[in-house]
Order: C-alpha cells, then structure tokens, then sequence
C-alpha cells in the first residue's frame, strides 16, 4: 500500500484581496505555514481572517499575489481532494441524516467508505444516538458538530477550519478542543484555524497569527511551544496565561495602530 502523501506547508505571496466598491480587505501578504503544524488567525471582527482562509482554500480568487500549498496551486489541491473545510455555516444537506451528512466527506473525496471512522467521528462531537436524525431536527450547536467530523472524515492533508466551535456551548467546546485536535494531529495534518477566542487559539495552535483590523496586515506572530497532547489543566498554567496575555496585547496594537 503507497504512503500517504506528507502535509503540505503553505505559501502565500503578496497576497491581496480587493471586493467590489473597493473594499480592500487584505494588505498585501507574505505568509509561511509550515507543513504538519496548527495554525491560528485571530484578530477584530470583520479583519479578513475568513477571507483569508476561504483564499487558501480556493473558494476565493486574490486580487494580487499567489498561493501554493506544498508546491501546488489550492485548485489543483482541491481537485485532489487534499483539502477539506469546515465553515461557521454547517450546510448540510437537508435530505441526508446525521451520519449520511458525515460520511459524504468520504464520497466527495473519492475515498472508500469507512463506517467504523464514522461511528468514532459520530462519538467523538457527542453525537452518538443521532445518527438516523435529519438536520431539521438537530439544535445549531450539533450541526456544527456534525460538520467538523464531515470534514475530518476525509483524513485531509490540509484541514481549514473557520470559527469551528463558534456555536456549541462552553462546556462542550472545551472537550471538543480535547478530543478533536489529535485526529489531525496523529497524522501530521496541516491546519489552520479562525476563531475570536484568545484561550482557544493557544490552546490548540502551534502558532498564532494576530491580524490588525481592515485591510488585514499581521501584526504578531507567535509561537505557542507548548507539547502535545495538551490537558484540561493547561489553561490554568502561568505559561498559557502568559502566552494569552501576548496575544491579547498583540490584539490591542493592533487595533490601536
């Protein structure tokens, strides 16, 4: 059986995007992820973190510069499958159930089915006894639940993910952020996260990326060495509190500036 492919690292090259009207929400942007690690874009409301991810992905076209992910432009990546994404909307398709909604992650990947993976996705978001109910009938926090395990269901080698706890409750946020990161993790996959939450950024980045309001420019970027699998009792260490409290002034600059 060949290997899998290894992640990819990610490159955007002046990086710009301007809409209609004018509206200029990303400076021009040079940005290195490396391969196999986490990354999180934080910043104020409305910066372009969404945009920009929505640029890697595919799904929008730079108004200036480029972007390669490991070596490939994201169309080509996407055509291959590579690269999976999980929005603030969930959009799942009305007429299929919870676990027909996850597996088609699968099927859109021309990957084989694996209903074993599912089953431990469906576990894994808190979503067991579920799984034959329609979209309709689950609360918003579940079909963002739903949508996360549709989009690991894939295995991607390059995982997108935009606000992805953004509509759970607290307490299940937390054991998402415990369950959830090493599935991508145990295979190397590269990932980039958008969230608003400072806590939520240290806790499962391997950087952080602080973006200044729009047109969205970096103003920090910083390292989170903190060693993997990462606890509960983490965020009540002096080393996350100090690293959050880095981010949070990093933030404020930038919005200063």
């Amino acid at each position: 059986m060949p290997a899998d492919p290894p992640p990819p690292d990610i490159l955007c090259r002046g990086l710009s995007k301007v809409f209609s009207g004018g509206v200029e929400v990303l400076s021009p942007l040079d940005i290195a992820l490396a391969a196999g690690q986490t990354t999180a874009l934080v910043g104020p409301s409305g910066c372009g973190k969404s945009t920009l991810l929505r640029l890697i992905a595919g799904l929008e076209d730079p108004s200036a510069g480029d972007i390669l992910i490991g070596g490939e432009t994201p169309d080509h990546m996407r055509r291959q499958a590579a690269i999976s994404v999980a929005f603030q909307d969930p959009s799942l398709l009305p007429w299929r159930s919870l676990r027909g909604n996850i597996a088609l992650g699968r099927k859109l990947a021309r990957l084989p089915a694996d209903p074993a993976l599912v089953d431990r996705l469906i576990r894994l978001v808190g979503l067991a006894g579920f799984e034959a109910i329609r979209p309709a009938a689950l609360s918003g926090g579940m079909r963002q639940r739903a949508a996360i395990a549709r989009a690991l269901a894939s295995a991607p080698r390059l995982l997108l993910l935009d606000e992805p706890f953004g509509a759970v409750d607290e307490l299940t946020r937390r054991q998402l952020a415990l369950d959830l990161p090493p599935l991508w993790q145990e295979r190397g996959t590269s990932t980039l996260l958008v969230t608003h939450s400072v806590s939520e950024a240290v806790f499962l980045a391997d950087r952080i990326l602080v973006l200044s309001p729009r047109p969205a420019r970096i103003v920090a970027d910083i390292a989170v060495p903190l060693s993997h699998p990462r606890r509960s009792d983490l965020a009540d260490s002096a080393g996350f509190h100090d690293l959050a409290a880095e981010v949070s002034a990093a933030l404020a600059r930038g919005v200063a500036a």
